[in-house]
């Protein structure tokens, strides 16, 4: 298994990849199943979904239809119970769970409406978390937050509290936080589902630009026809299955 694999895509530029291009993420035939007792759910119920690299897509749908379950199981964050998920090459079923933290940490970002930031970190201290975990020095994991935090804009902002942050700028922190290991590939679930539509307007412009600019791969889930049209694609969900897409 090659580990590095997805670290060569680091700095690929560009927004449509060409129809030869491997896809970055291949899912294929994703069943995802709970059970409780006596009721048994089929969250997933063969899923398949390919993903060029560098393409921001869109996951919509109603709620309960599986959009999360599916940005959870394709990430590994969740255990599938059928079907294989391929990052860049690499079958997530082939690791370990220490691999897959690892893998997750080297080489993706992640985005969460409630922003998951730490209350006792500043905001360059929370951004810099990743990298710290990873092993990165002291010295190199506050150069690269702060210059995280810089693409946001938020580099004065450094040094406050989180608390001290309204909810755009916590989730700008947020943004930064995903983006300083420069990963492949960001996972964002209802990132603007908590901000006010100036607000998410402002932090969708932010992912579209470094979507372009670093040439990362988005996978968003949302309730929001406008955060849909700012992705070049968008995947329709129903009742656990893929049920259609378009282009914008």
């Amino acid at each position: 298994m090659a580990m590095e694999s997805t670290m060569e895509t680091r700095g690929s530029t560009g927004n449509a990849p060409g129809p030869a291009t491997r896809p970055i993420i291949e899912v294929r035939d994703l069943v995802k199943v709970y059970s409780s007792g006596n009721v048994r759910v089929e969250a997933l119920r063969g899923v398949s979904l390919e993903v060029p690299r560098g393409e921001m897509v869109g996951v919509m749908g109603p709620s309960g239809c599986g959009k999360t379950t599916l940005l959870n199981c394709v990430s590994g964050l969740d255990r599938v119970n059928a079907g294989s998920v391929h990052i860049d090459g690499v079958d997530l079923a082939s690791m370990s769970d220490r691999q897959k933290t690892s893998y997750r940490a080297q080489s993706m970002g992640f985005i969460f409406q409630t922003y998951n930031l730490l209350p006792v970190l500043s905001a360059v201290e929370n951004v810099e978390l990743p990298l710290v975990v990873s092993g990165v020095s002291t010295g190199q994991a506050r150069k690269q937050a702060l210059a995280a935090l810089d693409r946001v804009g938020l580099a004065d902002r450094a040094n406050n509290w989180p608390a001290q942050l309204s909810g755009g700028q916590r989730q700008r922190v947020t943004i930064a936080r995903s983006l300083v290991n420069e990963p492949a590939i960001v996972w964002a679930d209802e990132p603007t589902g908590a901000l006010d539509s100036t607000t998410a307007d402002e932090i969708m412009s932010i992912m579209q630009k470094l979507n372009s600019g670093q040439g990362q791969t988005f996978v968003i889930v949302t309730h929001d026809p406008g955060v849909g049209k700012r992705c070049h694609r968008v995947v329709r969900m129903s009742d656990g299955l893929i049920v259609g897409e378009e282009r914008n």
